[in-house]
């Protein structure tokens, strides 16, 4: 019965979370700043997260950051509420990204100061906890770190990581799933050290 209940309020607050930003969106359309400034408050960390998974570069995650509220701003007005603001939001952000990467033609790891600019927003994480985190993650193929940090920093469901990546749900949650056991196993052996 509790089981239940939670999975009653999740599906509410997702339900309150979407009615939300779909009308941000539409304040947004009819040229409401401070509806903009809003929904820069409540996203920018997926944003921002979603970015940096795909540009490895802080700086230019947070100009594709600002960049991505500037279109959001400008394609407001084809914006039509059919469930998946979120979704609407990350795909432009995602389709900057893409862009950029394909412009510069570069990939890397991340940095330590790459990883301290994830915004405040995020989960807290000490300097070491942050140390053997990327360590778990540098044994991870690109797509399952994308993944990860998707659900794990931006808090997105399986579901909607597969809808933004194009990938079939169920490659979303196998790599999900490898990656997490590839980082269990890692952690177990820096532990035994």
């Amino acid at each position: 019965m509790l089981m239940l209940l939670m999975a009653q309020t999740t599906e509410e607050e997702a339900q309150d979370r979407r009615e939300t930003l779909d009308r941000l969106l539409l304040e947004i359309a009819a040229g409401d700043q401070e509806a903009l400034a809003q929904l820069y408050h409540q996203t920018r960390a997926a944003v921002y997260g979603l970015v940096l998974s795909y540009v490895k570069s802080a700086h230019d995650a947070q100009d594709l950051t600002q960049d991505a509220f500037v279109r959001i701003w400008e394609k407001a007005p084809q914006y039509r509420p059919q469930g998946a603001p979120m979704g609407w939001i990350l795909s432009l952000a995602r389709n900057l990204a893409l862009m950029s990467l394909r412009q510069r033609e570069r990939q890397g790891e991340l940095s330590e100061e790459e990883w301290d600019a994830i915004p405040a927003g995020a989960p807290s994480v000490s300097p070491e906890d942050r140390q053997v985190l990327q360590g778990a993650l540098a044994i991870l193929e690109e797509q399952e770190r994308r993944v990860v940090v998707l659900h794990a920093v931006t808090g997105l469901k399986h579901r909607e990581i597969a809808q933004l990546l194009e990938l079939p749900l169920a490659t979303v949650l196998s790599k999900y799933h490898r990656a997490l056991k590839k980082m269990r196993t890692h952690l177990e052996g820096v532990d035994a050290r």
